[in-house]
């Protein structure tokens, strides 16, 4: 990636940071080549009050298309596990700590790839802005490529899910599985046995945030 050419997102933020400026702002942004061949920018959504912050890795296919985080088959198992952990969907920030489908062709088919780490650096000023705005009580990781990029390239998930870290984005940070990841369990078990871990720490996340919540009244 040259640095030249494509700057990072920071140039391309709003001069007043709020959701529905960011929302418009990151349209323009050409701080990573992604933009090239996404259909548009995917940006997080949800209240302006949410103490939960979930963010994935960055858009598949669907929500290249339609404009939304989370919508396709990922979209949906989150929902499902969200619902079972006690939490509306309405009620949480979702975004990606990439914006832009970074995807490879095959027939027909775009399928997803893991967004290089320049592009990861190159959007964290997105990341940072919706963080700066929403202030949220607990951060939850979705995949090794958001809680990498927060948390540094040594952090692996598989080891350290779970957990409630301290962190200077949030009072609590926990990783958890991406939904995607266990779509491509191998098994129906090893599917199911994921999603628990899932829901397990989403409920984690709700007891934080209701214990947040408790504690400003």
């Amino acid at each position: 990636m040259v640095r030249e050419k494509y700057p990072g997102a920071e140039i391309f933020l709003p001069d007043r940071l709020t959701q529905p400026k960011l929302r418009e702002a990151v349209q323009d942004c050409r701080g990573c080549p992604l933009y090239l061949g996404a259909t548009q920018a995917v940006f997080g959504e949800g209240p302006r009050n949410a103490r939960i912050m979930l963010i994935g890795e960055q858009p598949g296919d669907r929500e290249d298309v339609e404009g939304h985080p989370f919508v396709g088959p990922a979209g949906k198992l989150l929902d499902r596990a969200l619902e079972e952990a006690g939490l509306a969907r309405g009620a949480v920030y979702i975004t990606n700590a990439v914006k832009h489908f970074h995807f490879e062709t095959r027939g027909k088919f775009r399928l997803h790839k893991r967004p290089p780490a320049p592009a990861v650096r190159a959007c964290r000023p997105w990341l940072d802005a919706e963080l700066k705005v929403l202030e949220p009580e607990v951060v939850v990781v979705l995949g090794a490529t958001a809680a990498q990029a927060i948390l540094g390239s040594s952090f692996r998930v598989t080891q350290d899910r779970g957990k409630v870290i301290t962190h200077s984005i949030a009072p609590a940070l926990i990783a958890t599985l991406h939904p995607s990841a266990i779509l491509r369990a191998p098994d129906p078990a090893a599917r199911e046995a994921s999603y628990r871990l899932l829901v397990t720490d989403l409920k984690l996340a709700a007891k934080r945030a209701k214990a947040a919540a408790g504690k400003t009244r």
